[in-house]
């Protein structure tokens, strides 16, 4: 492998546990909508996709900006309160863009809400490089994301590498030609895709171990 230069993070699942807020975002929008929550293994199958698909594919009788209202409109005024990082990755952000590597996270989430949940715990200062779903017209797992990203940071992609919690991520760090890292406290991403053929290039189980691979030199 080529020397890493370039870290690439996902947001939701990797960096930011939001699962609590998205599942309950979700279960008020199925409440509102519906008249009943759905159960939560088929919200989490859903981890990383772009929101507006999903809404298309679980409420097609509807228009789906009214859909996405209603899940966005709970997700706003509960959000700040009910995230937090995962343990040890606000120190790993920090080290690495210490270290002089360059910095960038790619999600599918809005802008708004990512730049509120990296201000909120002081990532901002490290991160060089935010692409959000609303900088792009293809999503994860297409490699437009992640291109985009590595365009603006004048990066290789033989030279990056992306950490992330779902296999949109592994397989837009793949389609991109980059070096995936799937995050061991994931709750997405089943054994058999870890095994098969577009299984992740590395498993971490802890932050810091991440530095065992990136510190590889060509």
């Amino acid at each position: 492998m080529a020397k890493i230069n370039t870290v690439i993070f996902d947001f939701d699942g990797t960096i930011m546990n939001t699962n609590d807020v998205v599942i309950k975002s979700w279960q008020h929008t199925f409440r509102t909508i519906e008249g009943k929550e759905r159960p939560v293994e088929s919200i989490i199958a859903t981890f990383g996709e772009p929101l507006y698909v999903t809404m298309e594919k679980m409420f097609p009788e509807i228009p789906v900006e009214e859909a996405v209202e209603i899940y966005r409109s709970y997700l706003r005024e509960n959000f700040n309160e009910m995230i937090e990082p995962f343990p040890g990755m606000v120190e790993l952000v920090q080290k690495v863009k210490e270290m002089d590597y360059k910095t960038g996270l790619v999600t599918s989430r809005v802008g708004d809400t990512t730049r509120q949940g990296l201000e909120k715990f002081g990532l901002a200062p490290y991160i060089d490089c935010l692409v959000t779903c609303d900088d792009t017209d293809k999503h994860k797992p297409h490699p437009e994301p992640l291109n985009i990203a590595l365009n603006k940071l004048c990066s290789r992609n033989s030279e990056s590498i992306m950490l992330g919690d779902t296999m949109f991520d592994i397989l837009c760090a793949k389609n991109a030609g980059v070096k995936s890292v799937l995050v061991g406290w994931q709750v997405a991403v089943s054994k058999d895709e870890i095994e098969g053929p577009n299984g992740p290039d590395y498993i971490i189980e802890k932050p810091e171990d991440l530095f065992e691979i990136i510190s590889t030199k060509e």
